[in-house]
Parts: C-alpha cells; sequence; structure tokens
C-alpha cells in the first residue's frame, strides 16, 4: 500500500467532524490493504502511531529536508523499514547514519507526504482518528460486530493487530485473541464523579467502596513454565513490561496460592504506613537503576483489587462480586481496603478515613458489572476531594524573579477528539516546587517546537493533573470555559496524551457547576 492512501484519508478525516464520516474514509483503506501487514501499519499510522516506540529522531532533525518528491512512490512498507533502522541504530556515528537514512526516506516522499511524516514521527498527527474510531471502522470495514472487535482489541492490547488478523482470516482471525497469562490485557478504566452521593445517585443496593491508591497501575501475571517452575510478568497501566524492576512484587505475585493469575492492581511506596508523593512511587517504577538496592531505599507495596483469571478460568465476563470473591481467594494479603455498603453515610465516612490515610479518595464499584477493559463507563466512579483534569502542556512561559531562566507558567489543554487536537483553558504556575521547575525546563525544551521572547511552544505530549477550585465562562480561550485557580499536581508520566481529559468532560463538569447551560 502507497503511503499516499494514508495520507489522502487523514486528509478527509481531518476535514470533518463527522464520526460516520472518519469511520467510513478509514474503512475504505482497511479494506483495500493486500496485505496483513499493510492492514495493521495503516491502522496504526491512521490513530497518529508508529510501531517504533523511539526512532531517536528529534524535532531539529525535521527542520531542514531534502527537496520532495515529485511523485508518489513510498510504501508503508518501506516507511516502516526506514523507521525500525533508524531507531536500532547507536554508538558512535549513529548520529550521521540515521541523518542518512532520514533525507533518504524523506527524499522519496511528496510534499504532502513529508508533512503526513513529520507529524507522525513527533506524534503530532491531528485528525481526530482516535482508537474507537479505528475499531468502528474495522467492523465496517469486515461487516464484524463491534462487541467482536472490541474484545479482540482488549485481549490483544493492539487494535493494529486486529486489522492484521482480519485481513489474514476474516472474522475467524478473532478467535486468536484470547486471554492469556504472560500477555497483557488492556486495563478497565474509571469515570469520575465530584463527590460520593453524585457517584452513588440511581444505584440499588450495595456496591463496593473501594480506596483510591495513588501508585502506579499494576498488571500481574502469574504462570508456569514446563517444569511447573512459577514465571511473573509485571505490567504498567500502558502495558510496558516493567518485571525486571520490581522484585519484591514479583516474590509477591510467585508465592500466590494459583497455578495462573491476571490480577489488577497498584504498586506504591508507603512510609509509616502512608503513600509517599506520587512522584516517588513513580519514579521507583520507572528507574532502570539497581532493583535490589532501590528496593532498600523505596520499597514497594502491592495491593490488588480485581481479578481478571485464576487457575485457567477467565473471569473477566463476571460480576465483580464474584471476581472480589475470586480475589480474597488467591491474594487475601494483598488487598485494597474495601468496604461493601449500600448506606451513603458509611461510604462517605469511608471515603473520609481514605484521605485521612493519604490515599486520594474513592472508586465506586458496580457489583454487577462485568470486566469492561479499555473502557470508561458506570462500573467504576473515581471520587476524589477535589476538581482535578489530566490536561496536555501546550507551551511554557520564561518566568521572572527567583524564576529567571526557568520555564515557568504553563499553557493547559483538554484533548478535542473532533479535530485531534486541544483546546486551551488557561494558564497556571501555581504548585510548583524548585525541583519541579528545574525538571520541566529540561523537559519542555526536548519538546520546543519554536519560541518567542516569552515562551517556548512544545509539542503536546507532556500530560499533567491540575487541581483547580472551580470552572467560570471566558471569552478569551475557544471552548468558552477557563479554569479558576489552577494548580500543579504532578506531571503524569504515566499518560500519553491521547489519555487526557476532554474538552467534553471539562463542558460537562462546567454544566453541573452551572457555569454553562
Amino acid at each position: 500500500m502507497l503511503l499516499r492512501t494514508i495520507v489522502e484519508a487523514s486528509r478527509q478525516v481531518a476535514a470533518t467532524r463527522s464520526r460516520i464520516a472518519k469511520r467510513n474514509a478509514i474503512a475504505s483503506v482497511i479494506r483495500s490493504a493486500r496485505t496483513p501487514a499493510d492492514a495493521e501499519l495503516a491502522a496504526l499510522y491512521l490513530s497518529g502511531t508508529l510501531r517504533q516506540r523511539r526512532t531517536g529522531i528529534g524535532w531539529r532533525s525535521l527542520e531542514s529536508l531534502p527537496i520532495a518528491a515529485a511523485d508518489s512512490s513510498l510504501t508503508l512498507a518501506e516507511v516502516d523499514h526506514a523507521l525500525e533502522t533508524m531507531s536500532a541504530l547507536s554508538g558512535t556515528g549513529s548520529a550521521t547514519r540515521r541523518r542518512e537514512h532520514l533525507e533518504s526516506l524523506f527524499g522519496r516522499a511528496t510534499l504532502a507526504e513529508q508533512t503526513y511524516l513529520r507529524g507522525l514521527i513527533t506524534g503530532e498527527v491531528r485528525q481526530g482518528a482516535l482508537d474507537g474510531v479505528l475499531l468502528d471502522a474495522l467492523g465496517q470495514a469486515f461487516d464484524v460486530p463491534a462487541d467482536r472487535i472490541r474484545r479482540a482489541a482488549m485481549l490483544g492490547a493492539s487494535s493494529a493487530a486486529v486489522a492484521h488478523a482480519l485481513v489474514a482470516e476474516g472474522e475467524a482471525g478473532l478467535d486468536r485473541f484470547a486471554m492469556r497469562p504472560g500477555a497483557p490485557v488492556r486495563p478497565m478504566l474509571a469515570a469520575s464523579a465530584p463527590d460520593v452521593a453524585a457517584a452513588l445517585e440511581g444505584r440499588t443496593g450495595p456496591v463496593a467502596v473501594d480506596g483510591k491508591l495513588d501508585g502506579i497501575r499494576l498488571q500481574a501475571h502469574l504462570f508456569r513454565d514446563g517444569e511447573g517452575t512459577p514465571q511473573v510478568r509485571l505490567f504498567t497501566r500502558s502495558l510496558d513490561d516493567i518485571t525486571s524492576r520490581l522484585p519484591e512484587v514479583v516474590e509477591v505475585v510467585a508465592g500466590l496460592p494459583a497455578t495462573t493469575a491476571i490480577l489488577d492492581g497498584e504498586a506504591l511506596v508507603l512510609k509509616d504506613g502512608r503513600p509517599v508523593p506520587f512522584q516517588d512511587s513513580a519514579a521507583r517504577t520507572a528507574s532502570s537503576g539497581d532493583p535490589e538496592l532501590l528496593r532498600e531505599q523505596w520499597p514497594l507495596t502491592v495491593m490488588f483489587f480485581d481479578a481478571l483469571h485464576v487457575d485457567g478460568q477467565d473471569l473477566i465476563d463476571l460480576p465483580a462480586r464474584e471476581r472480589f470473591a475470586a480475589l480474597e481467594q488467591v491474594a487475601p494479603a494483598y488487598l485494597v481496603p474495601r468496604s461493601i455498603t449500600e448506606d451513603l453515610g458509611e461510604a462517605e465516612g469511608f471515603a473520609a478515613d481514605m484521605l485521612a490515610r493519604g490515599h486520594e479518595g474513592v472508586v465506586i464499584k458496580d457489583l454487577d458489572s462485568v470486566y469492561a477493559a479499555g473502557r470508561r463507563g458506570a462500573g467504576w466512579v473515581k471520587v476524589k476531594p477535589r476538581h482535578t483534569l489530566d490536561l496536555v502542556v501546550l507551551a511554557v512561559e520564561w518566568g521572572s524573579g527567583r524564576r529567571t531562566g526557568k520555564l515557568s507558567n504553563i499553557h493547559l489543554g483538554a484533548r478535542d477528539p473532533a479535530t485531534g487536537g486541544f483546546t486551551m483553558l488557561g494558564k497556571t504556575f501555581k504548585g510548583m516546587t524548585d525541583e519541579m521547575l528545574e525538571w520541566q525546563t529540561q523537559r519542555f525544551l526536548e519538546l520546543e517546537r519554536s519560541r518567542s521572547r516569552s515562551a517556548v511552544n512544545v509539542r503536546p505530549e507532556q500530560v499533567v493533573e491540575i487541581a483547580f477550585d472551580g470552572l467560570q465562562r471566558s471569552r478569551r480561550y475557544p471552548g468558552g470555559v477557563a479554569l479558576r485557580f489552577a494548580r500543579v499536581l504532578r506531571y503524569r508520566d504515566d499518560k500519553t496524551a491521547a489519555e487526557a481529559d476532554t474538552i467534553g468532560t471539562v463542558l460537562e463538569l462546567a454544566r453541573t457547576m452551572g457555569v454553562v447551560e
């Protein structure tokens, strides 16, 4: 498949706000793929992602490009091969060799293709073709029910892999996607509510009220090798394998009374029974330093809140009460604090206790709900004591006074699924420690796209969790609302920009506050 096919489809998708039109354009491209490999790459590129996690190609490398080709000839396979080659380069002379490969690739691309490739490599394809639209398009292209498509993507952890299977085998290819200990599953997500009463509204009967821990989401897999020896794999929220970094968690999982298991939980550092700041727990799980030394300095505690599989039985289609019962059998000493109640006062009291113990809040869980992996629905509703949003940094202003020479005031944007872009909601410099200012100055200079005398425009990649007191109407910002008294809580390196909160979520919150109708 030629790259120009993707470029044209991307143009069509970006030109419309209609989800149906976007779906139709993507379905047409996937349907035209002649090989499973082309279908997989087309799905990746149309969702604005690469197969390679890192390419080694920075923004500055793309500022000066060779003269564009007059005619289209680049195939998806050739693009992927070139990027794979560049990503593998290292050592002395690698920068020069990478530059040669880059110029060769872009020299064969037309002007439109160069523009698209630049956006693809830097993560700035702005077309609104998010994963949900892609999955709908796959169902349409192959006349497969949407539920089957979503389940396969959930179990295979990749929409592109689903595209590959559909082209290779049709609907029968989806049968290969099954829950298997050792292979990560997309995690279930939680909706938000402003308080416990709102989270319980409309529910009848008991619910589970779980403590919301301020740690790293962890999916733990236990299985056995041919000799029956326990094997463990640990995956993050973004499905990265971090098994080698967490020896104490590996020991816990390996010692569970089960042959096979897939458990969902949190890993965090506790001191005197209270959680340390999120950045410290995150740094512990992200560090590539000596695991045993780090274990002594920042020992991790793991707590589980759900069971997806135990001893050969898949549990995700069972109601939560049955999954929780299975979890209590397999990991009784490693459970997240939980209260089962239908009383509002008891639920609020439990939430207050979690906050007093230094945790984030609670998650209200419907005991009849199945495990909706990869989706955010009413089955789980998180409640925090303050309004928070995960937003994306769009630009940063240079500081003044004692902040001179540091990047300080950050511009905040909410994700707009309709356009694939971001809607600015305001700025803030509050909540930043001296260490944070040092870190963000280095981080945002690495993401620099352009600059003026007062600010640096950055690639919209860094997610930041923002607390705020409320929202107000605004004529200045395109979304019509602005944050009131916004302050930085933490930078979220465990989330991508595609996982940031949307402008729709912000406007719905504004409506509940009576700010907009």
